[in-house]
């Protein structure tokens, strides 16, 4: 066990059964009698579960980091920890992290050919609609991609992450077309759902292509896991090397440690991989901040003087006028993975009108004054607004004022429902219910307690007068784990309905088409009338209803409140909570300890 006469760091809680297990494991192998040496390892442990990648030795006492260099656990090549700079490591994750990034380090050397028409594809490509004084950062991303081995792109809701690599693939592809070499490319995203949703975006980012460009582009997303042939087994056989010219992936900010680590393995040197993501969303479920730590900075723009030459030569592509405007400040030493890292910045879905895209900006910028003028001006949502955001307080949510509203904002189901009775359901209808289900959706912050989704679930199942528990119809579910079986994955959503043959779970296939299964062979499946923001991830709804606990916690943060903020695309209601709750989330960003970051230590080549 941890040693009862250890000294823990301020602030940090006795361990867990799971770390002192680990500690008791590593004293059974090899006993050391330091205390620290105890207490360093159930430390790490307790990280590692909190979704670090590594126990960060700067922010202990000076005794706890000179044990460190003691460790008995952590000499040789072969131990269980590794103590790395002022790091220390579960060696697994030490060795995740390596491989990261020795292969993004050799990807950044891969230099590829730009095209000799590129500035002049790129403008029958973008339209131009950046703002005066700014560069059109779709242009910028899909130019770099066309220069080297990995592009990350980054941006929040509606930036055009999609768009701009949908004009890449087709620019890409058409070159490759007119010299008889077509390019095999794939698309991938870390769940089913997100992987619908890219394959449905560059389906219809690819319709709105100017016609010599449209040629043929992946109209399927894999989910990474099938495309990597993994299923998170410890002991699973390598990476195959996928046969691919091309590889998108977005979302990627939903990728952990050892996932990133398995597609790098699986991605040859040779391929062109492009990660998407919002580097301001939640991290991955399991440990590491990935997207985050490789897009540290990316805010700056912290192109080399060289970087810029190379886009006016090539793209056509001057930065100079938004250099001068002096709104970024050019580190000293700007690192060579920050050339080809791009961040998007004006969002076509949240507009300068746009009063869900303010309560981002202020949340993402830690804005005080902001986030309380807009607090104090949200309208009563009981009552009828037109605003796109509003606010049912917690007096509300403790009445009946709730249920009503939920039953109002659930109409459009129960009304279809009513009128189709025990009259078996079409596949047309079906489908039409299903896409009503992503115009609206309570999310929450917590699973357990009166503000969980768990008793949320249940309370709006009862308002809607649905039984508490057991299938019915009208009972919205969610997979949470991926079914290779029946080719369905963690995140797909599905709606039980009446047929011919009785109770059928529908779940949506290819563009129109419905696909009837049994919920007795949904083992994974759970209600959703409300779902955790991790769920929501890779998900857009027309509607969201946040609901927020009456005190700040830990576990409220800036990444948590933006992701789901975000995940409405016309209309937010806060639920619960006050000014307080989400004053705290703004000032409380999740910090992850890792060592993806030293890569911004490498200088341009």
């Amino acid at each position: 066990m941890m040693p009862s006469d250890a000294v823990l760091p301020p602030g940090d809680a006795p361990g867990s059964a799971l770390d002192l297990a680990f500690v008791n494991f590593l004293q059974s192998v090899q006993p050391s009698t330091d205390a620290l040496h105890a207490n360093l390892a159930g430390l790490l442990s307790a990280e590692f579960t909190q979704g670090n990648v590594c126990l960060d030795l700067d922010r202990l006492p000076t005794p706890w980091r000179a044990a460190a260099q003691t460790l008995p656990w952590a000499q040789g090549d072969n131990s269980p920890l590794v103590l790395s700079d002022s790091r220390l490591y579960l060696r697994r994750s030490w060795q995740a992290e390596q491989l990261i990034l020795s292969s993004l380090r050799q990807r950044l050397a891969v230099t590829h050919q730009a095209p000799d028409t590129l500035a002049h594809s790129l403008q029958v490509l973008f339209a131009q609609t950046s703002d005066a004084g700014q560069p059109d950062w779709q242009q910028v991303a899909c130019a770099l991609a066309c220069r080297a081995g990995v592009t990350l792109i980054t941006g929040g809701p509606g930036t055009g992450k999609t768009t701009t690599v949908v004009r890449l693939l087709a620019l890409l592809q058409s070159q490759a077309l007119q010299q008889g070499k077509p390019l095999r490319m794939a698309l991938a995203a870390p769940t089913g759902k997100a992987a619908a949703r890219l394959a449905d975006s560059v389906t219809s980012a690819w319709s709105q292509l100017p016609p010599a460009f449209q040629v043929p582009l992946p109209v399927q997303a894999h989910t990474l896991h099938r495309l990597l042939g993994w299923q998170g087994r410890a002991q699973a056989a390598p990476a195959a090397s996928l046969a691919l010219d091309v590889l998108v992936v977005d979302e990627a900010s939903m990728i952990d440690l050892e996932l990133m680590a398995r597609l790098m393995q699986g991605v040859p040197l040779s391929t062109r991989l492009i990660l998407l993501g919002d580097k301001d969303q939640l991290a991955s479920v399991e440990a590491g901040a990935v997207m985050a730590q490789l897009c540290e900075g990316a805010h700056l723009g912290a192109y080399t003087a060289s970087t810029q030459a190379w886009l006016a030569k090539a793209a056509g592509i001057d930065l100079g006028p938004w250099r001068a405007t002096g709104v970024t400040q050019t580190p000293a030493q700007p690192s060579a993975l920050a050339q080809q890292t791009v961040m998007l910045r004006h969002s076509r879905r949240f507009g300068a009108e746009s009063e869900i895209g303010r309560w981002a900006a202020a949340l993402n910028t830690a804005d005080q004054s902001e986030l309380q003028r807009l607090w104090q001006a949200l309208p009563d949502a009981s009552a009828p607004t037109k605003a796109s955001v509003a606010r049912l307080d917690g007096a509300a949510v403790r009445s009946s004022a709730l249920d009503d509203w939920v039953r109002q904002a659930w109409k459009p189901l129960l009304q279809a429902l009513q009128t189709l009775g025990q009259t078996p359901c079409s596949d047309a209808l079906a489908r039409e219910l299903l896409d009503s289900l992503g115009r609206f959706q309570v999310l929450c912050a917590l699973r357990q307690g009166p503000w969980g989704v768990q008793e949320l679930n249940q309370r709006v199942a009862h308002a809607l007068g649905f039984a508490p528990s057991g299938w019915y119809p009208g009972r919205p579910v969610m997979l949470s784990r991926n079914d290779y079986a029946l080719n369905l994955m963690n995140g797909d959503t599905g709606l039980c309905l009446m047929r011919e043959d009785g109770l059928r779970v529908a779940f949506a296939h290819g563009d129109k088409g419905v696909r009837w299964l049994a919920p007795s062979r949904l083992e994974s499946a759970e209600t959703v009338f409300a779902m955790t923001v991790h769920k929501a991830q890779g998900s857009q709804f027309g509607h969201v209803a946040l609901v927020l606990p009456e005190q700040p916690m830990p576990l409220i943060t800036r990444e948590l409140v933006y992701t789901a903020i975000t995940r409405a695309s016309d209309k937010l209601t806060w639920v619960g909570g006050d000014l307080g709750v989400l004053l705290r989330a703004a000032q409380q960003p999740v910090q992850r300890s890792g060592g993806l970051h030293v890569i911004h230590r490498d200088a341009p080549r």
